[in-house]
C-alpha cells in the first residue's frame, strides 16, 4: 500500500500520525510525507527542514515533498488542491493522511479544506488531530503502544519545536502521551491515535 501523510507545518505529521505511520513502514507499506510549509513562522526555515528529513529518514519513508507555502498563509486555492493532487499522483497513493479542518491555526484548516478537494477518489482519506484541532471526534483509532516511544522519538527528532506548546512547562512529547492516553482510553487499549474518517472504502 502507498500511504501519504500531508502536515501544514513539520511535526503536524509526527504528531497526528506518527504512531500509525511507524506501524504501517515496519509492516512493509511505502510511506511517502507532503509538508506544504518550512514553519518559518515557529523556527529557522532551514533547522525545521533538516528536523523533517531526519523524522523521515527514522520513519523510513520514501521521499519528504515540500508544498514551498508560506506559513500561516496557506490559502484555499487551485494552486495548494494541485500541489496536493500531484503529489497524490506521484506516490500512487491508495492511504492519505492531513490536518482536521477544525482548528485554531488558518493554516491546518486551509490545508485540510483543499486536500478534501484532492482527494476526493482516494479510496482511504483520514483527518488527524494536532494540539490546535477544534472539535476533533475521532470514530477510527489505531492502537499505537506497541510504537509509542518510538513516536516519542520522532517528535524529538523536531528539537527546535521541543518547548513550544504555548502551554508552560508542557512539551510536544508530553501532550503527545497525553493525547496518545486519552484516545487508547476511547479506543479501549493503552495508547492510540484517532482518526475522523473523511472517506473509507470497504472494497472487499
Amino acid at each position: 500500500m502507498n500511504v501519504l501523510a500531508i502536515g501544514a507545518h513539520p511535526d503536524d505529521i509526527e504528531f497526528g500520525c506518527g504512531g500509525t505511520l511507524l506501524k504501517l513502514s515496519r509492516a512493509g507499506h511505502n510511506i511517502s510525507q507532503l509538508v506544504m510549509t518550512s514553519g518559518e513562522c515557529g523556527g529557522n526555515p532551514e533547522v525545521r527542514r533538516r528536523e523533517q528529513e531526519a523524522v523521515s529518514a527514522f520513519l523510513g519513508a520514501t521521499e519528504v515533498i515540500w508544498g514551498n507555502q508560506k506559513d500561516t498563509k496557506i490559502p484555499v486555492d487551485n494552486e495548494v488542491i494541485g500541489i496536493i493532487d500531484n503529489a497524490i499522483k506521484r506516490t500512487a497513493a491508495d492511504l492519505v493522511f492531513f490536518n482536521h479542518d477544525q482548528d485554531t491555526h488558518q493554516d491546518h484548516r486551509s490545508l485540510a479544506f483543499c486536500a478534501m478537494s484532492a482527494t476526493r477518489y482516494t479510496k482511504w482519506a483520514l483527518a488527524f488531530e494536532v494540539p490546535t484541532s477544534a472539535n476533533f471526534t475521532p470514530s477510527f483509532f489505531v492502537d499505537i503502544a506497541e510504537v509509542m516511544d518510538d513516536k516519542l522519538k520522532l517528535l524529538s527528532l523536531h528539537a527546535s519545536q521541543i518547548d513550544k506548546m504555548c502551554v508552560p512547562h508542557l512539551t510536544i512529547t508530553e501532550n503527545a502521551l497525553a493525547c496518545a492516553g486519552f484516545r487508547g482510553f476511547q479506543g479501549k487499549v493503552k495508547y492510540a491515535e484517532g482518526f475522523m474518517p473523511i472517506r473509507f472504502l470497504m472494497d472487499w
